[in-house]
């Protein structure tokens, strides 16, 4: 009876717990549902109030017809004479009734396909935005509601900023609560930008098609409501296929949505007729370079402007000249010259801005060839050549990889100087391969390049895609005598006041390498002018450059300096097809003998300095040439690990342990910033398998008789004194 009752007690006892637990559980439940729906009332009502705060804010219909945005820009070379004047290009106001439906039906397709039905913010599209924000998707498509491109586009900027949006949202509410759909899809057609300065439908229309908007075919329609997305894109002055290929997306959409019949929307866009333009001088290809620079050195702003340049109209002329007189039948060709802060003088995208304004000398990623053997050299003097040593011409394979010489032959025993004159690849391999192919990728990256570098040993001779802007640019700072250039086109930017918004300052300039290795190289590439591939580049003056050029001829470089000027010249087709005779000696040389002639005219001939000033670790005569102060170096064991200073041996023979000439058995390591280099990897290089010859190495290292005068051993064989350990 007792366990009966007590069974009992703790029966009714679990079910108050349960009770208990389960009240306290929906008074949470009751309390969170009770304080979220007033903090979403809340919202809401704040909501409602700005909403209606900037409706009540907002001009009239008629008052935002005649209000028109965009920003006039005055461009001004570096004399003050104008360039040319970019800006808003309006066409005649279109009221709703006299747009084409087909344009009206192509941009909600393509924009807003909810427009008719969302209040301004479509909940879906906000919905993806979220989902784009949190997850990083880029492949869900996250667009504005053709009221939000309306707010955006008359009252706010295109900054991504999370209280822009907000704003963006109010207003577009605001729109809706003030105007009709009609009203507003009035307003965004007659001034949303097309692209080409133009904005609205009817400025597009004559812009593009040569007649007035009211007249719009069906792909035409097709065509212009494709640019929004992205006029500087799929414009068809920009890229006919692009434009093209986009048209034909918003004709689908069309078909999808069913504002047209399959029959309807099979037209081709293609066949458009589009308008001729008016020649437009090559300045252009700076000016879609330096331009867009503007948005990250102003404060926002929309009031015209004045931006004065560094582009040298005289110069500018002489380039593009140059360009079309000397580039092989269908092919097109790129220049950039700089001076030596930096201030680009000229720059050519092409041959023709009007039929491609494709800018190859700053977007185009092309192969330099041997042009950029600049770097292997650079490499090769840091380590310790010099021009004079002696290096072998002879078969050799690295990794499998057998390069030849252009003439097909290989001369034996010559001078770095000769070597790199005649551009000799199996020089230039062996060369990459002793200082290592991540070394020459290193000295490219500090000299400027941007474009990814892969380590083959095939990069040596220029296998590398690159812009030929950051190849200048190396050369640029070679003529600097090896400090940094940081390339700029935009000296100044004043309002229409002549208050200065903006005015350029010249970037600290960091040594890239020692003097000495500057004065090498630049020997280097005046003998290279002088005597060797680069001939055709002579110009009454000193002149220093190398040539380059790419397998069968696809593309031809040459980039060189004189009196402080840097110009780098490439040809090629778009296509990459095979130019028959294009070699970076040929054309690409004539074309900057031609232009420089005329670029450095007023300047004083300077001659280069090449003396080679070398440091006391490549000097020293006495039997310090090998070893050096051990303090003045460090060390790697056979693994690569950093060997510290002073650290007892383990065993005699091990590592780091002195041996019985007091030195030491580990392997010297002298890296670029501080970072120890691997390895390189070890090739079949014919009967010989060093650069340098058997007699200079028996000469540095102490195996044969010793020089009258001191000679600096080759690479890997000294340890750099002063070089710092790895981070």
């Amino acid at each position: 009876m007792d366990k009966r009752g007590s069974r009992r007690a703790q029966a009714v006892r679990g079910q108050r717990a349960a009770s208990g637990g389960g009240s306290r559980f929906g008074f949470w439940a009751r309390r969170l549902a009770i304080w979220g729906g007033a903090l979403a009332l809340l919202a809401a009502l704040f909501l409602g109030i700005a909403v209606a705060f900037a409706a009540r804010s907002l001009p009239s219909f008629y008052q935002l017809k005649a209000t028109q945005a965009g920003q006039t820009i005055v461009v001004r070379a570096r004399d003050g004479s104008e360039i040319v004047e970019l800006g808003p290009n309006y066409g005649e106001w279109i009221p709703f009734a006299r747009i084409p439906q087909v344009m009206k039906d192509a941009m909600i397709a393509v924009e807003d396909r909810r427009f008719h039905m969302h209040p301004g913010v479509d909940p879906l599209g906000l919905a993806r935005a979220v989902y784009v924000a949190v997850s990083g998707d880029r492949r869900v498509s996250a667009t504005s509601t053709i009221t939000q491109q309306l707010a955006r586009n008359v009252f706010l900027n295109s900054n991504r900023s999370l209280d822009r949006k907000l704003r963006e949202g109010v207003l577009a509410l605001a729109l809706e609560a003030k105007f009709s759909k009609q009203q507003i899809l009035e307003l965004y057609l007659n001034k949303v930008y097309f692209g080409g300065g133009a904005y609205g439908i009817d400025s597009a229309s004559r812009t593009f098609f040569s007649h007035p908007g009211t007249r719009l075919s069906v792909a035409e329609a097709a065509i212009i409501a494709g640019m929004v997305k992205a006029p500087s894109n799929y414009s068809p002055t920009a890229d006919v296929d692009a434009a093209v290929g986009r048209a034909e997306v918003v004709l689908r959409l069309m078909r999808e949505q069913g504002y047209l019949s399959a029959a309807a929307a099979q037209v081709d866009p293609s066949t458009v007729k589009l308008k001729a333009e008016k020649a437009q001088n090559s300045a252009r290809y700076f000016t879609d370079w330096a331009l867009p620079q503007l948005e990250l050195l102003l404060p926002e702003t929309s009031e015209p402007i004045e931006v004065w340049t560094t582009i040298d109209p005289g110069m500018q002329r002489a380039a593009t000249a140059a360009i079309k007189a000397n580039s092989p039948r269908g092919t097109q060709g790129a220049l950039v010259s700089m001076d030596r802060d930096g201030a680009v003088l000229a720059l050519v995208g092409g041959t023709d801005y009007v039929k491609t304004n494709y800018n190859r000398a700053t977007n185009a990623l092309r192969q330099p060839g041997s042009s950029w053997k600049l770097f292997v050299y650079l490499a090769a003097l840091e380590a310790g050549y010099t021009p004079e040593d002696e290096v072998v011409d002879t078969p050799v394979t690295i990794d499998g990889w057998s390069p030849r010489n252009s003439s097909g032959r290989n001369v034996g025993t010559i001078d770095l100087r000769t070597a790199f004159a005649y551009s000799i690849n199996t020089v230039a391999a062996q060369l990459g391969n002793e200082v290592g192919f991540g070394t020459v990728a290193s000295m490219a990256k500090r000299f400027g390049i941007t474009t990814p570098i892969s380590t083959y040993p095939s990069m040596v001779l220029g296998s590398n895609e690159v812009r030929l802007i950051d190849m200048t640019r190396a050369f640029a700072a070679v003529s600097n005598k090896g400090a940094s250039v940081e390339p700029y086109g935009i000296v100044k930017v004043t309002s229409a006041s002549g208050e200065v918004l903006y005015a350029h300052e010249r970037a600290n300039s960091v040594q890239l390498v020692p003097d000495y290795v500057a004065a090498g190289i630049t020997d280097l590439l005046q003998t290279a002018v002088n005597t060797g591939t680069g001939r055709a580049a002579q110009i009454g003056r000193p002149v220093a450059g190398k040539t380059g050029t790419t397998s069968s001829n696809k593309d031809g470089y040459f980039v060189g300096f004189s009196s402080g000027i840097t110009t780098g010249v490439w040809m090629g087709r778009d296509d990459s097809r095979v130019v028959p005779g294009l070699q970076g000696g040929a054309a690409p040389a004539r074309a900057f003998a031609a232009y420089m002639r005329y670029a450095v005219a007023k300047r004083p001939v300077e001659q280069f300095d090449t003396e080679l000033k070398l440091p006391d670790w490549q000097l020293e005569p006495d039997e310090e040439l090998l070893q050096g102060d051990p303090e003045d170096y460090y060390f790697i064991d056979e693994q690569g690990n950093l060997v510290e200073r002073g650290r007892p041996a383990e065993d005699p023979g091990a590592p780091g342990s002195p041996d019985e000439a007091g030195g030491r058995r580990d392997q010297p390591a002298f890296g670029i910033e501080g970072e120890a280099p691997a390895e390189p990897p070890r090739g079949r290089i014919g009967d010989m398998d060093q650069a340098a010859s058997d007699d200079f190495l028996n000469q540095a290292t102490g195996n044969g008789r010793p020089p009258p005068q001191p000679l600096r051993p080759p690479p890997r064989a000294t340890p750099r004194p002063g070089a710092p350990p790895p981070r």
